[in-house]
Protein backbone atom coordinates (compact mmCIF):
# COMPACT_ATOMS: atom_id res chain seq x y z
CA UNK A 1 0.00 0.00 0.00
CA UNK A 2 1.11 3.36 -0.78
CA UNK A 3 -0.85 6.57 0.43
CA UNK A 4 -0.12 10.59 0.22
CA UNK A 5 -1.72 12.86 2.17
CA UNK A 6 -3.30 15.72 0.38
CA UNK A 7 -4.71 19.34 2.61
CA UNK A 8 -7.89 20.47 1.24
CA UNK A 9 -10.27 23.04 2.12
CA UNK A 10 -9.82 26.32 4.50
CA UNK A 11 -9.56 23.76 7.04
CA UNK A 12 -6.65 21.74 5.59
CA UNK A 13 -8.38 18.59 5.94
CA UNK A 14 -6.23 15.99 5.11
CA UNK A 15 -7.77 13.67 2.19
CA UNK A 16 -5.69 10.99 1.41
CA UNK A 17 -5.22 9.13 -2.18
CA UNK A 18 -4.34 5.65 -1.02
CA UNK A 19 -3.13 2.83 -3.74
CA UNK A 20 -2.46 -0.69 -4.46
CA UNK A 21 1.68 -0.85 -5.97
CA UNK A 22 0.77 -3.93 -7.89
CA UNK A 23 -2.21 -2.62 -9.69
CA UNK A 24 -1.98 1.10 -9.44
CA UNK A 25 -5.23 1.15 -8.48
CA UNK A 26 -6.71 3.24 -5.41
CA UNK A 27 -9.01 5.10 -3.91
CA UNK A 28 -9.65 8.35 -2.13
CA UNK A 29 -10.59 9.22 1.33
CA UNK A 30 -12.83 12.00 2.45
CA UNK A 31 -12.72 14.33 -0.97
CA UNK A 32 -13.22 17.42 1.18
CA UNK A 33 -12.51 19.90 -2.16
CA UNK A 34 -9.88 21.42 -4.33
CA UNK A 35 -10.39 17.90 -6.33
CA UNK A 36 -7.77 19.46 -8.60
CA UNK A 37 -5.22 18.80 -6.14
CA UNK A 38 -6.52 14.98 -5.67
CA UNK A 39 -6.58 14.27 -9.23
CA UNK A 40 -3.23 15.68 -10.06
CA UNK A 41 -1.45 13.64 -7.59
CA UNK A 42 -3.22 10.54 -8.90
CA UNK A 43 -2.16 11.30 -12.47
CA UNK A 44 1.31 12.28 -11.40
CA UNK A 45 1.89 8.61 -9.30
CA UNK A 46 0.14 7.00 -12.13
CA UNK A 47 -3.48 6.19 -9.65
CA UNK A 48 -6.75 5.13 -11.55
CA UNK A 49 -8.95 5.45 -8.96
CA UNK A 50 -11.64 3.34 -8.18
CA UNK A 51 -13.52 4.46 -5.17
CA UNK A 52 -14.27 7.32 -2.87
CA UNK A 53 -14.34 6.04 0.83
CA UNK A 54 -15.93 8.54 3.45
CA UNK A 55 -15.04 8.40 7.46
CA UNK A 56 -18.10 10.68 8.17
CA UNK A 57 -19.94 13.45 6.69
CA UNK A 58 -18.85 16.96 7.58
CA UNK A 59 -18.48 19.63 4.70
CA UNK A 60 -14.61 19.42 5.00
CA UNK A 61 -14.49 16.16 4.44
CA UNK A 62 -17.50 15.40 2.25
CA UNK A 63 -17.96 18.25 -0.02
CA UNK A 64 -15.91 17.19 -3.13
CA UNK A 65 -17.55 14.18 -2.79
CA UNK A 66 -20.43 14.01 -5.64
CA UNK A 67 -18.50 16.15 -7.85
CA UNK A 68 -15.52 13.56 -7.92
CA UNK A 69 -18.26 10.83 -8.46
CA UNK A 70 -19.15 12.46 -11.36
CA UNK A 71 -16.24 13.25 -12.71
CA UNK A 72 -15.07 9.40 -12.34
CA UNK A 73 -18.11 7.51 -12.46
CA UNK A 74 -17.06 5.37 -9.11
CA UNK A 75 -19.13 4.30 -6.15
CA UNK A 76 -19.08 6.15 -2.63
CA UNK A 77 -18.60 3.38 0.10
CA UNK A 78 -19.47 4.86 3.71
CA UNK A 79 -19.96 6.39 6.26
CA UNK A 80 -22.58 4.69 8.65
CA UNK A 81 -26.09 5.29 7.38
CA UNK A 82 -26.98 7.34 10.94
CA UNK A 83 -24.74 10.17 9.04
CA UNK A 84 -27.47 10.59 6.78
CA UNK A 85 -28.63 13.81 8.19
CA UNK A 86 -25.43 15.65 7.86
CA UNK A 87 -25.23 15.15 4.10
CA UNK A 88 -28.60 16.05 3.79
CA UNK A 89 -27.38 19.48 5.45
CA UNK A 90 -24.31 20.23 2.90
CA UNK A 91 -25.53 22.45 1.04
CA UNK A 92 -26.74 24.37 4.20
CA UNK A 93 -23.23 23.99 5.82
CA UNK A 94 -21.13 25.18 2.86
CA UNK A 95 -23.19 27.68 2.35
CA UNK A 96 -22.84 29.08 6.26
CA UNK A 97 -18.92 28.59 5.79
CA UNK A 98 -18.48 29.99 2.39
CA UNK A 99 -17.78 26.64 0.78
CA UNK A 100 -18.87 26.79 -2.98
CA UNK A 101 -22.37 25.36 -3.89
CA UNK A 102 -22.17 21.29 -3.65
CA UNK A 103 -24.76 18.78 -4.92
CA UNK A 104 -26.52 16.29 -2.32
CA UNK A 105 -25.46 12.50 -2.81
CA UNK A 106 -26.16 9.33 -1.47
CA UNK A 107 -23.34 6.61 -1.06
CA UNK A 108 -23.76 3.65 -2.73
CA UNK A 109 -23.15 1.46 0.12
CA UNK A 110 -23.17 2.75 3.59
CA UNK A 111 -21.09 0.72 6.33
CA UNK A 112 -21.26 -1.27 9.27
CA UNK A 113 -19.10 -2.07 11.83
CA UNK A 114 -16.95 -5.38 10.63
CA UNK A 115 -17.69 -4.73 6.91
CA UNK A 116 -14.49 -4.73 4.48
CA UNK A 117 -14.01 -2.72 1.72
CA UNK A 118 -11.93 -3.87 -0.98
CA UNK A 119 -9.89 -1.29 -3.64
CA UNK A 120 -7.49 -3.16 -5.71
CA UNK A 121 -5.82 -5.60 -3.98
CA UNK A 122 -6.14 -4.19 -0.60
CA UNK A 123 -8.44 -4.76 1.96
CA UNK A 124 -10.02 -2.62 4.57
CA UNK A 125 -11.50 -3.24 7.98
CA UNK A 126 -14.06 -1.08 9.06
CA UNK A 127 -15.07 0.00 12.40
CA UNK A 128 -18.16 2.04 13.56
CA UNK A 129 -16.35 4.84 15.98
CA UNK A 130 -19.20 7.47 16.60
CA UNK A 131 -18.73 10.55 18.77
CA UNK A 132 -17.49 13.04 16.63
CA UNK A 133 -20.65 11.93 13.84
CA UNK A 134 -22.91 9.51 14.81
CA UNK A 135 -22.21 7.65 11.54
CA UNK A 136 -18.31 7.68 11.75
CA UNK A 137 -16.23 4.82 10.59
CA UNK A 138 -12.26 4.30 10.62
CA UNK A 139 -10.64 2.41 7.41
CA UNK A 140 -8.09 -0.16 8.88
CA UNK A 141 -5.69 -1.76 6.64
CA UNK A 142 -4.17 -4.42 8.27
CA UNK A 143 -1.49 -5.67 6.11
CA UNK A 144 0.48 -1.92 6.23
CA UNK A 145 -0.94 -1.56 9.49
CA UNK A 146 -2.36 1.94 8.77
CA UNK A 147 -5.68 3.52 9.84
CA UNK A 148 -7.43 6.16 8.50
CA UNK A 149 -9.71 7.85 11.29
CA UNK A 150 -11.02 11.22 10.26
CA UNK A 151 -11.91 13.09 13.37
CA UNK A 152 -11.88 10.47 15.75
CA UNK A 153 -8.34 11.08 17.23
CA UNK A 154 -5.75 12.90 16.56
CA UNK A 155 -1.76 13.73 17.82
CA UNK A 156 -2.60 14.73 21.07
CA UNK A 157 -6.25 14.85 20.90
CA UNK A 158 -10.03 13.99 19.82
CA UNK A 159 -12.48 15.12 18.05
CA UNK A 160 -14.92 17.35 18.84
CA UNK A 161 -18.31 16.66 20.51
CA UNK A 162 -19.96 19.20 20.72
CA UNK A 163 -21.71 19.43 17.00
CA UNK A 164 -25.32 18.03 16.65
CA UNK A 165 -25.41 14.22 17.58
CA UNK A 166 -22.03 14.33 19.25
CA UNK A 167 -21.50 12.19 22.07
CA UNK A 168 -18.42 12.17 24.10
CA UNK A 169 -18.79 9.47 26.26
CA UNK A 170 -19.17 7.33 23.04
CA UNK A 171 -16.12 8.91 21.73
CA UNK A 172 -14.24 7.77 23.54
CA UNK A 173 -15.47 4.51 23.82
CA UNK A 174 -14.97 4.03 20.67
CA UNK A 175 -11.45 4.77 20.80
CA UNK A 176 -10.74 2.58 23.45
CA UNK A 177 -12.69 -0.41 22.59
CA UNK A 178 -12.20 -0.11 19.13
CA UNK A 179 -9.14 1.36 18.37
CA UNK A 180 -6.50 0.17 20.61
CA UNK A 181 -6.98 -3.34 20.55
CA UNK A 182 -6.25 -2.83 16.64
CA UNK A 183 -2.11 -2.35 18.44
CA UNK A 184 0.22 -0.27 19.65
CA UNK A 185 2.15 0.06 16.60
CA UNK A 186 -0.98 1.29 13.86
CA UNK A 187 0.16 4.17 12.68
CA UNK A 188 -3.11 6.42 11.85
CA UNK A 189 -3.83 9.57 9.29
CA UNK A 190 -6.38 11.46 11.05
CA UNK A 191 -8.46 14.15 9.73
CA UNK A 192 -5.91 17.39 10.60
CA UNK A 193 -2.59 17.63 11.52
CA UNK A 194 0.45 14.89 11.06
CA UNK A 195 -0.15 11.21 11.91
CA UNK A 196 1.21 9.29 15.32
CA UNK A 197 0.54 5.96 16.47
CA UNK A 198 -1.88 4.18 18.62
CA UNK A 199 0.88 3.58 21.11
CA UNK A 200 1.98 7.10 21.44
CA UNK A 201 -1.38 8.48 21.96
CA UNK A 202 -2.25 6.27 24.77
CA UNK A 203 0.98 7.34 25.88
CA UNK A 204 0.67 10.82 25.83
CA UNK A 205 -2.58 12.02 24.97
CA UNK A 206 -4.47 14.08 27.73
CA UNK A 207 -8.19 12.72 26.55
CA UNK A 208 -7.30 9.08 26.75
CA UNK A 209 -4.14 8.14 27.72
CA UNK A 210 -3.86 4.83 29.47
CA UNK A 211 -2.70 6.53 32.87
CA UNK A 212 -6.18 8.88 32.75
Amino acid sequence: MKATIIPVTPFQQNCSLVWDENTMIGCVIDPGGELDKILGEAEANGVTIEKILLTHSHLDHASGTAELQEKLGIPIEGPHIDDTFLINQLQDHCAQYGFPHVEIFKPDRWLENGDKVTVGGMTFDVYHCPGHTPGHVVFHEPEANVAFVGDVIFKGSIGRTDFERGNHADLINAIKTKLWPLGDDVTFVCGHGPTSTFGEERRTNPYVADGI
